[in-house]
């Protein structure tokens, strides 16, 4: 058993009043910080990529709350409320499939105070709890998922789903860290993820980061990988799951599922309750984001398709909950989940 815990990353802080994030468009070439003041470049962030990954997302945009309201209260001490609503829609419309944004603005909205006076003191406070209620549900869920994994194997994932997804830890990186440190992996193998080649770029430099063997390969490769054998499980995160079950995730987890299944490797999604949208039926009903088409044409800016070629590009794909063996909450696991199991985790 390994006794470090292989975790020195955080993508998202607050330092010297002002919002601090690893701009993770430029990995692995340069680590860039930008420090913001503004909600408006808040929302920008998110929308562009410089922050992504469902749990990231919600913790950069209740920090953004704080920001809309320390502005607001600055321009009009009495009318704050209504003076940061313009900053509050900028944030919620940023990217539309990641439950955790619209679930993050909310709660701030509940934390808002009633009193008069400085609004941002209480805000602040809140936004910490958010993000430190995120880093130990990471914690817990890389707990229960790892208890998932019998035996040393070899595991695939896709996009990136750790510190730099999250407030900490990681999601389905969080439970290779404690499957790692138990003794219990050999190789993770990490999807490439076009078109933005997160497996590539932002996976592979944070495992490597923080001392955790690891293999990349084309998205195209995972079911030759799995035919060859040693790949146990297949581990990946998500960015909403419906009342069924199903998953919404990076576009190309729903092929790694069908060939998980097909070669009887095991399919664990790794999410907090937060992802979890009892509001929405089925993943036929999860608004999927579908963005330019120059991010399948080009590559690093330089076009590799021929003048004229179209694409489509969704961000997203739904996971039928049929498909999925496990999905891992800090609440606990819910093995073949379904409509009924659902619903009694997250009445626990």
């Amino acid at each position: 058993m390994r006794e470090e815990i292989h975790d020195t990353i955080r993508a998202v802080s607050w330092a010297q009043e002002r919002l601090v994030l690893l701009d993770q468009r430029r990995l692995p070439q340069a680590e860039t910080w930008l420090a913001l003041d503004e909600a408006a470049p808040v929302a920008d962030a998110i929308r562009d990529m410089v922050v992504r990954g469902a749990p990231a997302i919600g913790i950069t945009a209740a920090y953004g709350v704080v920001l809309a309201a320390r502005s607001a209260y600055r321009r009009d001490p009495r009318g704050w409320r209504e003076s940061m609503e313009l900053d509050l829609a900028r944030l919620t419309a940023a990217r539309p499939t990641a439950v955790n944004l619209a679930w993050a603005i909310a709660r701030m909205r509940s934390a808002m105070p009633m009193s008069e006076g400085d609004p941002v003191p209480p805000l602040l406070a809140e936004a910490r709890r958010v993000h430190q209620e995120d880093l130990a549900a990471n914690h817990r869920m890389g707990a229960l998922g790892a208890s998932l994994i019998e035996a040393p194997c070899d595991v695939v994932t896709h996009c990136n789903t750790g510190s730099l997804a999250t407030g900490g830890y990681g999601t389905a990186l969080g439970v290779v860290r404690s499957a790692y440190a138990q003794g219990k992996l050999g190789m993770v193998y990490a999807d490439e993820t076009r078109p933005w080649l997160q497996g590539a770029r932002l996976t592979a430099w944070e495992l490597l980061r923080d001392g955790i063997p690891v293999r990349l390969i084309a998205d195209g490769a995972a079911a030759a990988l799995m035919h060859r054998g040693g790949v146990r499980w297949a581990i990946v995160g998500a960015d909403r799951i419906a009342a069924n079950g199903d998953v919404a995730n990076k576009i190309g987890t729903y092929g790694l599922a069908v060939n998980a299944r097909h070669h009887g490797v095991r399919f664990m999604v790794v999410a907090p309750t937060t992802t979890v949208d009892m509001g929405i039926a089925s993943g036929v009903d999860i608004p999927i984001e579908e963005r330019s088409p120059e991010e399948v044409l080009s590559v690093a800016g330089q076009r590799m398709a021929p003048d004229g070629a179209e694409a489509w590009n969704p961000a997203f794909d739904v996971t039928p909950a049929v498909l999925v063996d496990a999905i891992v909450t800090e609440r606990g696991v819910v093995r073949a989940p379904d409509r009924v199991k659902m619903a009694a985790m997250m009445g626990a």
